[in-house]
């Protein structure tokens, strides 16, 4: 038989009771038994928790972990999520576009794109090649009330309470088996072979393990304050390093919908999102200090919710954007932010921890040698987080606005990442298509090497494989920010024809008014919401 795994995972939340979760019903199911899993956590140490938007992948987890939906929305105060809708991105005058999850196709050859890219562009781009931007202009939730039957099923992720889904996880973890321990750890005990073999606590219990997951967050208590692994800073990219967050609940201002879509709207510093769960709103100000004080984000962002905020207090939630040199190193797997962390513009916080756990099961180490697995771990690890990194990269620095300086200051070149200037020149000379995304090196890109911390491993150039956002996400930001206005000028002519929404769309949205229901409508009937009287109508 197969000795059984000890694994300690080091701190909780949503990252370390997701990698519990996971790691659980992945390695101990149908009667067997791979692993011993624990977590510790501090009883003292505060957690965040101010609304979470999720991307599709969360599904999957879900269902690995046996969960089922209605249940996961009740507790967590879930709703549904069909999009992002991007507001003053492009030149800070009102203007709008949705990064959607779907994508209808009509034929095997999809000329969508280039169709719309030889009209006029008088219709948003994403509205031309799915429903779904529509229904959530009409607050239609992505479900029927009885059995679906309008075809393709609508992709969609979650809106939820981040602590919420940590509790309910530690739940379920904790009545299959997972141990969990409320101590403080105080030590790291090493072997001589430069692995970690314990840690001491609080209280004088000494804990081994064979492997160690460190979800400590920022502290990064096992990966950098004992094994130095380093953090590698990606502020040169991304700007923003604080959020402001103001939450109200529904017993005192509720509007009378609530929005099946994330909304993010660019402010003077920054942007700011609207997050609609079952119970409140919540709002947070993700900004750059350099550019805005927090008074002043504050009252911008107190501004921007209105009177209804008034009654309700700020929390200031500090972050900084990179990743470390190495995740995996020896036998410690940093897991959360503890590994790197990218501000929330396109949901992906509870991806990465959400990847990270499924790498774990697929490299587990059923043996002793663990280095062969975290060399591929620590790659497939970097390939991803450097593609969100590209992607939201490029969120910014198409932006045409120069009413402040933030926002000057994201569209000069320096701000703009190698791998990303790459791709944007290449796509001047050609729309992305699929093979865009088969083996990513475009002319011009510099082999950079990754740094390495000093560590050995994997150190080549990371390559974007499209494993997170697809061709379809791609264009939704470079259309909805108006990319390749002046090269399909010069291709086409600039007498071009209106844009045009397929037909297979137009029923969809037909049928989508006839059958599907109000998302709040849904919510309450199904997943046990509250019926709040109407408020305000913002």
């Amino acid at each position: 038989m197969t000795p059984r795994k000890k694994i300690l995972i080091v701190g909780g939340g949503s990252s370390g009771w997701m990698a519990a979760a996971y790691l659980d019903a992945v390695l101990n199911r149908d009667g067997r038994k791979l692993a011993d899993i624990s977590l510790i956590e501090s009883p003292d140490v505060p957690r965040i928790g101010v609304g979470e938007a999720t991307i599709p992948s969360i599904n999957h987890i879900l269902a690995a972990i046996g969960i089922d939906e209605i249940e996961f929305l009740r507790r967590v105060d879930g709703t549904y999520k069909q999009a992002i809708k991007y507001v003053n991105w492009l030149h800070g005058r009102g203007e709008s576009y949705y990064h959607a999850f779907g994508r209808y196709r009509e034929t095997p050859i999809d000329t969508t794109s280039l169709d719309w890219l030889m009209s006029d562009r008088s219709m948003p781009f994403s509205e031309t090649i799915s429903a779904q931007p529509a229904i959530c202009e009409a607050l239609l939730a992505p479900k029927m009330f009885g059995k679906w039957d309008m075809g393709t099923r609508l992709p969609y992720a979650y809106h939820m309470n981040a602590l919420k889904f940590a509790d309910y996880l530690c739940e379920i973890s904790t009545s299959r088996g997972v141990q969990h321990l409320l101590d403080h750890v105080v030590d790291i005990e090493m072997a001589e072979s430069g692995d970690i073999a314990a840690v001491q606590t609080k209280s004088g219990e000494r804990i081994e393990a064979d492997l160690f997951i460190d979800c400590t967050g920022f502290a990064a208590l096992l990966i950098e304050k004992k094994l130095g692994v380093e953090w590698v800073d990606c502020s040169q990219w991304l700007l923003c390093n604080r959020a402001i967050t103001i939450q109200v609940p529904y017993e005192q201002s509720y509007p009378g919908y609530v929005r099946p879509n994330t909304l993010a709207t660019a402010v003077s510093a920054g942007w700011i999102w609207e997050i609609p769960l079952q119970n409140r709103r919540a709002w947070g100000y993700v900004h750059s200090s350099e550019f805005v004080s927090e008074d002043d984000a504050e009252k911008e962002l107190r501004n921007f919710v209105g009177p209804i905020g008034d009654a309700f207090p700020t929390r200031a939630v500090p972050f900084k954007v990179g990743y470390r040199a190495k995740s995996w190193v020896r036998n410690c797997v940093a897991i959360g932010l503890s590994a790197g962390f990218i501000e929330p513009l396109e949901s992906t916080g509870l991806y990465l921890s959400d990847l990270a756990a499924v790498m774990m099961t697929e490299h587990f180490p059923y043996g002793d040698d663990m280095a062969p697995l975290a060399y591929r771990f620590n790659r497939i690890l970097a390939n991803r987080f450097h593609e969100i990194l590209d992607f939201i990269n490029m969120h910014y620095c198409l932006t045409r606005r120069t009413d402040t300086p933030f926002w000057r200051e994201v569209q000069r070149p320096e701000r703009v990442n190698e791998r990303l200037k790459a791709k944007l020149d290449f796509w001047r000379s050609k729309p992305p298509t699929p093979a865009d995304f088969e083996d990513q090196f475009f002319p011009g890109q510099a082999d950079t090497p990754l740094p390495s911390g000093g560590l050995s491993g994997d150190h080549r150039t990371p390559v974007d494989t499209s494993g997170v956002f697809s061709l379809s996400s791609h264009e939704a930001i470079l259309f909805g920010m108006d990319f390749l206005r002046a090269e399909c000028d010069q291709w086409f002519g600039t007498e071009r024809p209106a844009s045009q929404v397929a037909k297979g769309i137009r029923s969809k949205l037909k049928v989508a008014a006839q059958k599907l229901p109000p998302h709040d409508a849904w919510l309450k009937r199904v997943a046990g919401m509250p019926d709040y009287p109407t408020t305000a109508q913002r």
